[in-house]
This record gives C-alpha cells, structure tokens and sequence, in this order.
C-alpha cells in the first residue's frame, strides 16, 4: 500500500490532538450546545461558496441519499464531537483520551458485526499493543494508576461518542455514496447544521467574544472541514478498521505538540508508550491476514 496512502489519516489524528486542548478549553467560555453549533454553521458558511456549485449539479444523488447524509451527520458531527464538549465539564482530559482510544477496536468489532469483515491478526494484536500504550502515556508510566480514576458521566458520554464515531467510519464503508468527497462532505454539514439547530436554540447561546472566538475558529475550520474531509479520505482508500488504528496516535501527538508549544519535557513512559503506539499501528498495516479463513468451495464440497 502506497505511503501516501497514511497521510489522510496522520493528518487527520494530528489536528484531532490539538482539539483536544480545544475541548477542555471551551469549558467556562462557550456553552457545549453553542460551540457544537457553530463550529458547523461556521463550517458550512467556509464552504458553500466553494462546494455550492457542484452540490446543486449533484442535487438529485442529494436528495436520493439525504437519510444516510442525516445518520452520517448525526453520527460524525453532531454526536461525537457534540458529546465531547458535554463529557469535558464533568471528566478529565486523560479520561477523555483513554476513552478515545477505544474507536479503533471499536470499529474493528462494528466491521466485523455490521461488514462482515473478518478481523485480521494485526488489526487484533496491534490494536491492543497500541492501547497498552496509550495506558502507559495517559498514567505517566503506571497504567494500573488509570484504575483509580474517578467515573464520571462525562465518562459514560465519551463511551458513547466512541461508539458513534466508530459506526460512522463503518457506514462511510458499508455506504460507498457516489458523490464527490466534498459533496459528500458538505451534504453531512448541512445535516448537522440542521440536527444541531434545536439543542443550540433550547440550550445556553453563548455570545461570541474575543474569549471564544478562537475556539469556534479552529473548531470550525481545521477540525471540523480539514479533518473529516481527510478521515473520509482515509476510510475510502485503506478503509474503517485500518484508519482508527490511526487515533492511537492522538496522545502521542499530545505529548509532542505540548513539548514544543508549552515547553513539558520528554518523560521516559512517553517514549516507551510512543513506541508501543507506533509499533500497533504499524503491526495492523501490515499483518492484514484475517483470523478466521473462509473455506475453499473444494475442500467444503468433500467435507459434505
């Protein structure tokens, strides 16, 4: 498989980490129903100009395919990044980013429950080396520290987020839409928009200010637009299981862009859980031999 192949993904996961600092940031500053709303309504003003055009030629596969736009915006949009806010004021980042990791062998599960693709040996074995490492950066070395952690129901929502953007990326691939990407992108923004609308009107309307502006900017724009254009990219070319190995990375990512930008220092739990990250997700590209093989036609007739 082409390296180029694993740059949709990698970029996708890096901005991700950087919105996780977003998530936390936005509490106390910007209502959960008002950020949820408006990073989409800004989303969607972006790119209308660009995208309108080819949406109104591509009007009729719009309105044929407008139900599954609706579950696919609600899934990717609207419930996984919306309850992420929700979760932030009453859990902590590090329970966030352990419950995060759970999409890539959520979604092996799901694909194989709803695709029927059977899991391969490096997507099993190198989703849960990646995880251990993702244990070994979120407890500072310990990962039987993580036990101690107080539940929340932000935790509960993040479980549940998990599992929506798990099963988004399963019926990006159960429903190859003939549409552009970006068509097919800005058909979910409007049904976001749309789902969003009621919660956002029912709920506190935070005022824009100089406070959160910032927040709705990069919410909005780079992990709302950029990423999941990327993550649809992703899913169509090495598909769902393989490219939510990817979201393993987002700690790791973290932890460098915490280095450079507020100036932590490298521990050593950060190299040793960055290498098990690294090396489950290489494992689950290239050990892609499912578990279980399926019969040959031959060998299944002599056994009757």
């Amino acid at each position: 498989m082409p390296l180029l192949h694993f740059l949709p993904p990698l970029g996708a996961v890096l901005i991700w980490s950087g919105n996780m600092t977003i998530n936390q940031l936005t509490v106390g500053a910007i209502a959960p129903s008002s950020i949820a709303f408006l990073r989409w309504l800004l989303a969607l003003a972006v790119l209308t100009p660009f995208v309108a055009p080819a949406a109104w030629r591509h009007r009729a596969e719009l309105r044929r395919h407008w139900p599954k736009l609706a579950v696919l915006g609600l899934l990717g949009m609207g419930l996984w990044q919306g309850l992420a806010y929700v979760a932030a004021e009453t859990t902590s980042a590090t329970n966030m980013g352990i419950l995060a990791a759970m999409v890539p062998l959520l979604t092996v599960l799901l694909s194989a429950l709803i695709l029927r693709e059977p899991p391969s040996l490096g997507g099993v074995i190198g989703g849960l080396l990646a995880l251990a490492g993702v244990s070994i950066l979120l407890g500072h070395g310990n990962p039987l520290s993580l036990l101690d952690l107080e539940v929340a129901v932000g935790d509960a929502l993040m479980v549940v987020a998990a599992t929506c953007y798990a099963l988004y990326g399963v019926m990006l691939k159960r429903w190859p839409l003939a549409l552009p990407p970006w068509v097919l992108l800005y058909g979910q923004v409007i049904c976001a928009v749309l789902i969003l609308l009621p919660p956002y009107l029912l709920g506190p309307m935070t005022p824009v200010n100089a406070g959160n502006l910032g927040l709705i900017l990069y919410a909005g724009i780079p992990a709302s637009i950029v990423t999941t254009f990327l993550w649809m990219l992703a899913i169509r070319r090495i598909g769902a299981s393989q490219a939510s190995i990817f979201i393993n990375l987002m700690p790791l990512f973290s932890a460098v862009i915490a280095m450079f930008a507020l100036g932590e220092r490298l521990a050593a739990y950060h190299v040793v859980g960055g290498v098990l990250v690294l090396a489950g997700v290489i494992m689950a590209q290239t050990l892609t031999r499912p578990l279980t093989r399926t019969p040959r036609r031959g060998a299944a007739d002599r056994a009757r």
